[in-house]
């Protein structure tokens, strides 16, 4: 028996004459109070997919930075205050509740799902209605970096999640890989696209051999991401020439401006908050780095190689899927003082280094990680979890 929405998306695609022409497509994701990774993915995806002819509708929870951000780029948006990051008995209900309602509302082809909150109401309040659902995975959160319990906890409930998608994405092949292994999802159900970033001017490219070094940094100050390991590797290179530029905010930044001091290396770090010009800082800097103990396939790596930046990195999940060791940049152990001390001090010493780097780097991105080779990758899934509940 085929549900009144799988009906009305039939004969628009009669109207039409396309499956792909103009499909309705709502995303779901759970924060607006920041604009970290899956908030730019889903944004620059949106305008991608509004620029080929198809119709958006974000819903996102709370209220913060990402709106403003969605309502500058003129993407349609509805906040969700219900829908929350932590579990909460009572709103979780509400949100499920919202969110299927607004899907009766605007009628999408597809909901497409990011996030662990979001994703999991989203996916049951599209099923019940008959829709086809997508979720992308922006790392799992059942990753072996977190405590074993918490760990076990969430990959219970992506196990039992993973029916109601009609497909799952991960940004990575390590999450796929990681996904199959603990039982999440269908190998058939799965796929990897890998992130990709929007093309910038050649006024954005940066000049890594300038002198001296400096060194940019943009992670949110959270227990996610490692600046501990990049400030102590730091502090054992305070003979060398360098500065540091910090973007992002988060619940640890007074934590981490106290450690600086504390190593004496305050007065050369730059904390620059939330900051909405970063392919700018990004330009007027020499080398990227990203400490972090978790992660999926990281944005900011893909527009420091845009930039052609070389890059220093932790090596979780998929970061050794973009950077490539000694020849795009210098992929290290999580939390290894020894070895970011290492790497900084090669990079800094270098300045033909960081520009052969650099430029590996930016073919790298060119040849792999562009942002319309995401959205057609992205495309390809969609059209085919529409036509899957279809058939």
């Amino acid at each position: 028996m085929t549900s009144p929405a799988l009906e009305k998306r039939a004969d628009r695609s009669k109207e039409t004459g396309s499956d792909s022409a103009s499909w309705r497509i709502v995303f779901v994701l759970t924060r607006s109070d920041t604009v970290a990774g899956v908030q730019v993915h889903v944004r620059d995806l949106a305008k991608g997919l509004i620029a080929r002819g198809h119709q958006v509708t974000v819903l996102v929870g709370g209220r913060g930075p990402f709106l403003e951000d969605l309502a500058r780029n003129r993407i349609p948006f509805q906040a969700i205050p219900e829908l929350v990051r932590q579990l909460d008995p009572i709103r979780d209900p509400l949100a499920g509740l919202r969110l299927r309602k607004l899907f009766k509302q605007l009628r999408p082809d597809l909901v497409s799902t990011h996030s662990s909150k979001g994703g999991i109401l989203g996916r049951l309040a599209a099923r019940s209605l008959g829709l086809p659902v997508t979720f992308t995975a922006h790392g799992w959160s059942f990753t072996p970096a977190l405590a074993p319990r918490a760990a076990a906890f969430y990959r219970l409930v992506e196990k039992l999640a993973a029916p109601l998608s009609t497909r799952i994405i991960t940004v990575a092949e390590h999450d796929r890989a990681l996904a199959l292994r603990q039982g999440v999802g269908r190998q058939a159900q799965v796929s990897t696209i890998h992130n990709g970033v929007p093309a910038i001017p050649e006024s954005l490219r940066a000049i890594p051999e300038r002198e001296p070094p400096r060194i940019i940094m943009v992670a949110r100050f959270d227990s996610q991401k490692d600046h501990e390991t990049l400030f102590r590797a730091l502090a054992l290179l305070q003979d060398r020439a360098w500065r540091v530029e910090l973007v992002g905010d988060g619940p640890k930044e007074e934590e981490m401006k106290g450690l600086a001091r504390g190593l004496g290396i305050a007065d050369r770090l730059q904390f620059s908050g939330l900051c909405g010009d970063v392919p700018q800082r990004l330009a007027n800097a020499q080398i990227f780095a990203l400490m972090t103990n978790y992660e999926g396939f990281p944005i900011s790596i893909l527009e420091a190689m845009r930039a052609g930046l070389p890059v220093i990195a932790s090596n979780v999940a998929g970061v050794s899927e973009s950077v490539q060791d000694v020849r795009t940049g210098v992929v290290i152990p999580p939390r290894d003082v020894p070895a970011a001390k290492a790497g900084l001090e090669k990079l800094l010493s270098s300045a033909v280094l960081r520009k052969q780097m650099g430029l590996a780097g930016r073919r790298r991105y060119e040849d792999e990680f562009t942002f319309d080779k995401m959205v057609d990758a992205t495309i390809a899934v969609y059209r085919d979890a529409i036509e899957q509940l279809r058939s």
